[in-house]
């Protein structure tokens, strides 16, 4: 890839990766902030569902406006709101005598940025490279970035939170000031395609696009939306199972949890670069990885100790990791550009969604039984099995696909 592809391939992947950070690594530290401000569990999950229920309402405005002014003039401010969220939130940390609802507050903020940023990776791919083969591993690629914000929250968050507990909440700033950088010297804004549609202009199109591709676009959102619910719901079983039956704690915990999503992120990469333009194999690959997940689910009610759960989370993490990038190509290269941004932003606030629904649904199920947990999580991924199966026909049955 030349010099210049790389750059901006870096700057795009810069942003779901320090997204993810900004967000996640405050999971791990939810307990010491509990005991700081005196709050209940449920105020303390309040600060990672606020981020996510805000930005899963804003992305499909987000969306829309980047079809009318570009990408780029919506990535940028949405960074600096993201940052100056974080910053409010660690200001309020810092100075406030009750700071929890201004930290509450101040991730409201960092969720409207994070609405304006995290969903226009997608679309930002396909406008900056134009080969199908770059366009595949350009999502890889931020698949990939992704899961490994992932992969290191749990342990950035636990190191930074040890030094002073509020602290993880000024690293947004900083983090969101390098990708707002990268973004603004390294990505030529003038490849995206604008359009001039009005807000009524585009509900019509969006109305009629439904109409005609309506099957395969619920078949993709709904497995974007099933698979961050499975993920994330599996991620906090896990994290409460080490401490509560294993105690594993701190930076071993950390380190624990970063097993699957580090399947997730190796599988992202590879899948990028093996889907390459086949949109067949897109969705055969979609279909293994949730098949995957699916089996993995099943087995963990029969295999219940703690190395066997960690591999089977790992081959769950695998499916997931292969299923993200196809069905992102999938819905890039079949969207057309006038509705690329709006439909990819969409998309990303199902997944969003997703994130906000899993943990309070699977620590809800856990109450009653473990077996549950698993039963809904290979239930949840049968039916984004089937979804897949019976609405995203092979290209040679559906002019789109």
């Amino acid at each position: 890839m030349p010099k210049p592809a790389f750059l901006s391939l870096t700057a795009i992947a810069s942003i779901p990766l320090i997204i993810t950070l900004g967000n996640s690594m405050l999971i791990p530290i939810l307990p010491v902030v509990e005991k700081q401000l005196g709050i209940s569990p449920f105020q303390s999950s309040l600060i990672i569902s606020v981020y996510s229920i805000v930005a899963a309402v804003f992305i499909p405005l987000a969306g829309l406006l980047s079809d009318r002014i570009g990408r780029k003039r919506v990535i940028i401010p949405s960074l600096a709101i993201s940052g100056t969220g974080g910053l409010i939130a660690g200001l309020a940390a810092v100075f406030s005598r009750s700071p929890f609802y201004l930290i509450l507050f101040g991730r409201f903020i960092q969720g409207l940025g994070a609405a304006g940023a995290f969903p226009l990776v997608l679309p930002l791919v396909a406008d900056v490279f134009r080969k199908e083969e770059d366009i595949s591993h350009g999502l890889g690629v931020s698949e990939t970035a992704n899961t490994v914000g992932k992969v290191l929250s749990p342990i950035l968050g636990t190191l930074i939170a040890s030094l002073v507990w509020y602290l993880p909440f000024f690293t947004i700033p900083l983090l969101a000031s390098i990708s707002l950088l990268m973004i603004a010297f390294w990505i030529d804004g003038s490849k995206s395609k604008t359009t001039t549609m009005t807000l009524a202009n585009f509900a019509a199109n969006l109305k009629d696009v439904m109409k005609r591709e309506g099957k395969w676009l619920t078949a993709v959102f709904s497995a974007g939306f099933i698979i961050m619910i499975v993920l994330f719901g599996l991620l906090v079983y896990l994290s409460n199972v080490l401490e509560a039956s294993y105690q594993i704690f701190g930076i071993k915990k950390g380190l624990l949890l970063a097993i699957p999503v580090g399947t997730i992120s190796l599988a992202s990469y590879l899948s990028g670069r093996f889907i390459g333009k086949n949109k067949a194999r897109m969705r055969r690959t979609s279909l293994t990885g949730l098949s995957f997940v699916a089996g993995a689910s099943i087995a963990m009610i029969f295999l219940r100790s703690l190395w066997f759960l960690l591999i089977l989370m790992a081959i769950g993490g695998f499916g997931i990791g292969i299923s993200l990038p196809s069905l992102d190509a999938i819905l890039t290269e079949s969207v057309e550009n006038e509705q690329r941004g709006t439909i990819t932003s969409l998309y990303s606030g199902m997944r969003y969604a997703g994130v906000a629904v899993g943990p309070p649904a699977f620590s809800l199920l856990q109450q009653h039984s473990t077996n549950a947990i698993f039963l809904a999580s290979g239930a949840l991924s049968l039916t984004a099995v089937l979804l897949i199966f019976f609405l995203i026909r092979p290209p040679q049955e559906n002019a789109c696909l």
